[in-house]
């Protein structure tokens, strides 16, 4: 059978609770793969963790030509404290509105591609065929793709990847990368009335903040993603009001661009950190393809993005999967692109708009079928 209706298809992706933690993938994951093998496609579910599979799924392959990847993400986000006002699994349409969690980041791009790639076969014959990679585990720094990046052993070639996160159907050609640091600060404990005897470690986090705050990158300015930023998200120590706390730690969030080496940064934040211990929590480059790939350019023209429009360089701020497959696949040009609505994901009362998926489902189909990457 071949599922055509794509928003029902969103409907039934949303009703899976694929919430982060704990994910829960599996029964999604066979769900698709059942969907995607009854139209001709070969389906692996490599294996994350304990019910939870990443997908992989590949039709008309070819030895000479590489095929097209297809990339999202089966989890999503937690609902969060905020109460909503529609059910977050049922998938509710109230106007051109689809809501549910995951609707925009990223159900709505996973239907979209699995109906494109399914039509794509119906209308003609894709060059070098389509792969579909979806992951468990792209919530929290993509470590499902670092996993299956270093467990799976058949990625293949591919000509080009398309990641489908919410970008209202606007491709981007990059987005910055992340360093995240756990950083770890030690003393010694005493009565609070005697704070001599002791060593505050929450002083010395304090002292570390500050420099973070203040931090020079020393480099260029991307042309693409421009600076680099840091963020300190959390900070904890102590035990107690009355006590010497000998113990604190805080996470930095560093948002990285090409012009950016982790390790240089890392060596400097350790000597000018030095009263620290430093754990890395994820360490993923940046993405960038030229805008003048002729991949990108053949997108442009889908998408009908107009050189020196607001769109024709478009880059993102937060992290894909991406960061993980262009170095996989040896730089081949990445585009992200999908129906969701950027500034819904997370969100309570996530939404995608119907209009959206449904077009996102012809972009997709146009880009597989016009692909003439060797």
């Amino acid at each position: 059978m071949i599922f055509k209706d794509v928003i029902s298809l969103t409907q039934d992706l949303i009703a899976f609770n694929t919430i982060n933690p704990p994910g829960n993938e599996k029964n999604i994951a066979e769900f698709v793969g059942k969907l995607l093998s009854e139209n001709g496609f070969k389906v692996e579910y490599p294996v994350f963790a304990e019910n939870r599979l990443h997908l992989v799924a590949e039709r008309g392959l070819s030895e000479v030509v590489p095929p097209m990847v297809l990339s999202g993400h089966l989890d999503t986000v937690p609902l969060g404290a905020k109460n909503w006002q529609v059910a977050p699994f049922s998938g509710e349409i109230i106007g051109d509105k689809l809501y549910g969690r995951g609707s925009s980041d990223m159900k709505g791009g996973l239907a979209a591609m699995i109906c494109a790639s399914i039509g794509s076969f119906e209308e003609g014959s894709p060059v070098g065929g389509v792969r579909i990679i979806f992951t468990a585990a792209e919530e929290l720094g993509c470590p499902g793709a670092v996993q299956l990046s270093k467990a799976y052993n058949n990625f293949g070639r591919a000509s080009a990847i398309v990641i489908g996160e919410p970008t209202a159907n606007i491709p981007a050609i990059g987005h910055k990368g992340a360093l995240y640091l756990n950083v770890t600060t030690t003393g010694k404990t005493a009565h609070s009335s005697m704070p001599e005897l002791g060593e505050n470690a929450i002083y010395k986090a304090a002292h570390a903040i500050c420099k973070i705050e203040k931090f020079n990158f020393e480099v260029a300015c991307d042309p693409l993603l421009g600076l680099p930023t840091a963020n300190v998200g959390k900070m904890q120590g102590g035990m107690n009001i009355n006590s010497v706390p000998d113990h604190a730690e805080f996470t930095i969030d560093i948002r990285s661009t090409s012009k950016l080496k982790h390790d240089q940064v890392l060596a400097r934040l350790k000597t000018e950190l030095s009263d620290t211990s430093l754990e890395i929590l994820v360490d993923l480059k940046s993405v960038c393809t030229d805008e003048n790939d002729p991949f990108v350019q053949m997108v442009y023209e889908v998408c009908e993005v107009e050189k020196g429009s607001e769109a024709y360089r478009k880059t993102l701020p937060y992290l894909t999967d991406g960061s993980v497959l262009q170095p996989l696949y040896h730089g081949v040009p990445t585009i992200i692109l999908g129906p969701g609505q950027p500034e819904m994901a997370h969100q309570t009362d996530e939404f995608c708009y119907v209009s959206n998926i449904e077009q996102a489902v012809k972009i997709y189909k146009s880009i597989i079928l016009k692909n003439r990457r060797f």
